[in-house]
């Protein structure tokens, strides 16, 4: 499923215009990536958790020339399912 049937898809259910939903999804989508960029968690009861996660530097090697590379520190986003979307996927 992609962004375009989901927003389909919730519009239906929730009977509301597609362009509403799409406004919707984006706000929703917007502001989890601004808690997470702030370091903020999100935690969406019943489904799970977003948060941003350190990386720490690291030494990589480049499989074609076998040099060695300093690979830096960043933060990347994550997600933790809950338990719920978890037996609900496992059915």
């Amino acid at each position: 499923m992609n962004k375009t049937e989901l927003i389909a898809v919730a519009a239906e259910k929730s009977g509301i215009t597609k362009k509403d939903a799409e406004r919707f999804l984006n706000a929703a989508l917007d502001t989890i990536t601004a808690a997470l960029s702030e370091g903020d968690r999100v935690q969406l009861s019943g489904f799970g958790i977003f948060e941003a996660k350190a990386r720490e530097a690291r030494v990589g090697r480049n499989p074609r020339t076998k040099e060695t590379i300093e690979i830096p520190a960043t933060r990347t986003p994550a997600f933790k399912a809950s338990k719920a979307l978890k037996d609900a996927v496992a059915k």
